[in-house]
């Protein structure tokens, strides 16, 4: 333990972890990214900060996933048929240090919770297209 390289290689073994981890998550964002019905997409919950991350667009439901993780796992699953598009609207003073630049603020009930996703327009008319071509609740017929 005494030995003057001990420091070295623990420091090259945590710096060889940290390079580790960037490639990781850098593969999983590649994979999240090329899958067909991704978008960027910042989130807020119940009153909660906002959180920066990829939204994926699934048959009945819409998957929120973290931006800086490793988990391939979504951290937020919305079932379409209990999503309703509220609106959208400009981000407030407060918010546009915290979402993307040109973002539009999507507000979105779930459950009885209110759900604020910040995107891109061009990905709020993909969203409220993929929520209007849902069916309907209670009903096998698309509408």
């Amino acid at each position: 333990m005494n030995d003057p390289g001990f420091p070295f290689i623990a420091l090259a073994t945590a710096f060889a972890l940290l390079i580790f981890a960037l490639c990781l998550s850098g593969v999983r964002r590649f994979n999240l990214r090329r899958a067909l019905g991704t978008v960027d997409a910042s989130i807020c919950t119940a009153g909660k900060s906002w959180q920066m991350g990829v939204c994926r667009y699934q048959d009945n439901d819409l998957e929120w996933f973290k931006l800086l993780s490793l988990s391939v796992r979504p951290k937020y699953t919305f079932r379409r048929s209990s999503l309703e598009l509220v609106g959208r609207r400009k981000p407030t003073e407060a918010e546009l240090v915290k979402v993307q630049p040109d973002s539009v603020i999507v507000e979105l009930h779930y459950e009885g919770q209110e759900v604020l996703l910040a995107m891109k327009f061009d990905a709020y008319t993909g969203l409220s297209s993929w929520l209007e071509a849902g069916p309907v609740i209670g009903v096998g017929t698309w509408r």
